[in-house]
């Protein structure tokens, strides 16, 4: 794939889209018009791309061509690169590359740095399917793996080595929201030659300082966040122009792991109201945990943003807000967790996250139901804990179906 004509790009507000705001990015940046002008940008729905001579298919194959033109929608289209581009203009990165699911793009990033014999070093606390990479596939291919408390600096400090690879760590953990000190880990890491694979997606973008806090790789589940609506899978990988294109790109094309032009559109949708959206469900969620912080029933509430969370000033310092998701244990352990849920009616029960909609998951029997019960709780996933996605519902409503629930209980 080569660069776009420069005539075909968003002209550049002043001071260049470096000096856009975050929210005018979200709108604006990478976007490229056809010779019809459109406003809303166009899904190029195409497989492949057509060559006015032998030439020039040869030139673009071999690298060697100038201006816009594009090969094959595996290895790049149009309306995925608008995509792309805009993602690094709001994270603040050199490129991007999407994939099809925030699991593609998690898989994508670690294996296409990692090879037999070499040691990566992970958080303990994540999702269960990014657990199933390191944990499983990884080793499979002869990549050594330790894991740590994500939390203990000493841990990290104690198992990166000169030859580590790579680090891999969720921001803020799935489900227990853990934080990671991303300046302290990045720091060890980078002593040792390592690079920062940073998983991002209950920060959400809107929120985000993983690169200039010193993640390398910054990775998404678009499917969450980004299109926050529930309607389509997608993913990407954040990071320098010689990661993302030397490294990952290869990778990606030549598995297929990429994202499809019409996801990449709903994906560029859902990020012109990301910061709107994102920032009026940090709200409700700001006021949800305050509701049930030291409420009977509750065992224990999980949300950065509460000043009695053990890790307040650091969320405060390394995010520009708390975010959207909140986790709490409900008394009477899982039959009291499913009588609560059982008994909600405005929150709906499903696995998803980021949506409009409130969503509500018990990860013990969800999420994280592969994991042997000591291995739950070791991560602090007890049989009482649910997740609660906060959407753009009224929260008043939200919390008085909470209220409601909770006397089922």
């Amino acid at each position: 794939m080569t660069e776009p004509a420069k005539n075909d790009v968003h002209p550049a507000g002043p001071g260049g889209q470096a000096g856009w705001r975050p929210r005018t990015r979200m709108v604006h940046a990478g976007a490229r018009r056809s010779q019809f002008g459109e406003t809303s940008e166009a899904i190029f729905l195409t497989q492949g791309y057509v060559y006015p001579d032998a030439e020039t298919a040869e030139a673009r194959f071999s690298g060697a061509a100038e201006g816009e033109g594009f090969i094959y929608s595996r290895y790049a289209n149009p309306t995925v690169r608008m995509f792309e581009e805009r993602m690094a203009a709001l994270e603040g990165t050199e490129d991007g590359f999407a994939a099809a699911s925030g699991m593609a793009a998690v898989s994508g990033a670690l294996m296409c740095q990692l090879s037999a014999g070499d040691h990566l070093v992970s958080s303990r606390a994540l999702f269960g399917s990014c657990l199933y990479i390191v944990e499983t596939l990884l080793p499979r291919f002869g990549v050594e793996v330790t894991l740590v408390d994500g939390t203990d600096i000493d841990a990290w400090r104690a198992a990166i080595r000169p030859g580590t690879r790579a680090v891999f760590f969720e921001a803020v953990s799935n489900p227990t929201l853990e934080i990671v000190d991303i300046p302290a880990v990045a720091e060890l890491a980078h002593a040792a030659g390592a690079l920062v694979v940073v998983d991002n997606v209950f920060v959400t973008p809107a929120f985000s300082r993983a690169i200039a806090l010193g993640a390398d790789v910054v990775v998404y589940s678009a499917t969450k966040h980004v299109d926050g609506q529930g309607r389509c899978l997608g993913g990407i990988v954040l990071g320098s122009r010689g990661f993302i294109r030397d490294r990952l790109e290869p990778y990606m094309k030549h598995t297929g792991g990429t994202l499809s032009p019409f996801n990449a559109w709903v994906l560029l949708k859902g990020l012109e109201t990301l910061p709107l959206r994102c920032a009026a469900q940090a709200e409700s969620a700001a006021r949800i945990a305050a509701a049930l912080d030291g409420r009977p029933g509750i065992a224990r509430v999980l949300y950065p943003g509460l000043p009695g969370h053990p890790q307040h000033a650091l969320a405060a310092r390394m995010m520009s807000g708390f975010g959207t998701m909140i986790s709490f244990e409900i008394a009477g352990g899982k039959a009291g967790a499913f009588r609560f849920l059982d008994a909600l009616r405005l929150i709906r029960i499903s696995n998803n996250l980021g949506d409009a909609k409130s969503l509500i998951t018990h990860p013990a029997t969800t999420t994280h139901q592969r994991l042997s019960e000591a291995a739950r709780a070791a991560l602090g996933i007890t049989p009482g804990l649910v997740r609660l996605s906060v959407g753009l519902e009224d929260p008043d409503d939200l919390i008085a179906d909470i209220q409601s629930a909770l006397s089922a209980v």
